[in-house]
């Protein structure tokens, strides 16, 4: 019989999030966010711009049939997926495209346009 110790035990249940390798990279005028990650389908993605944050989030499945005894070898990821870009500017979120071919998921975000402040001359509008 233990006197004075005490034994805890938590039993909690954590969601792995892994991390689909990920390129962003500028073009003249967009930002150009492209994720590698096979094996799913368009609607399979969830993709969300949040003032200056760009989130892609999904989940990918498992699909292999059979009973599995033993894995040996196991280096694609599966479950619930997640990447985040966080961007220098505000991005419309109307303007932003986004396609997935050939295993690749590629979002391109329009930079916002320069926009030109025209100086007047006050003594010619007749404000002072």
């Amino acid at each position: 019989m233990l006197v004075g110790r005490r034994i805890t035990w938590t039993v909690s249940h954590q969601a792995k999030v892994w991390r689909p390798p990920t390129d962003v990279y500028e073009t003249d005028d967009t930002i150009v966010v492209r994720v590698e990650i096979a094996g799913m389908k368009e609607e399979d993605f969830r993709i969300q711009l949040s003032r200056r944050t760009l989130t892609i989030s999904g989940r990918r499945d498992d699909h292999a049939s059979g009973s599995k005894l033993a894995y040996q070898q196991m280096e694609i990821m599966y479950g619930d997926f997640q990447t985040e870009v966080y961007l220098p500017w505000t991005i419309d979120a109307e303007d932003v495209e986004a396609t997935y071919q050939d295993g690749f998921l590629v979002v391109v975000l329009p930079k916002p346009k320069k926009r030109r402040v025209r100086v007047v001359d006050a003594n010619q509008t007749g404000n002072c």
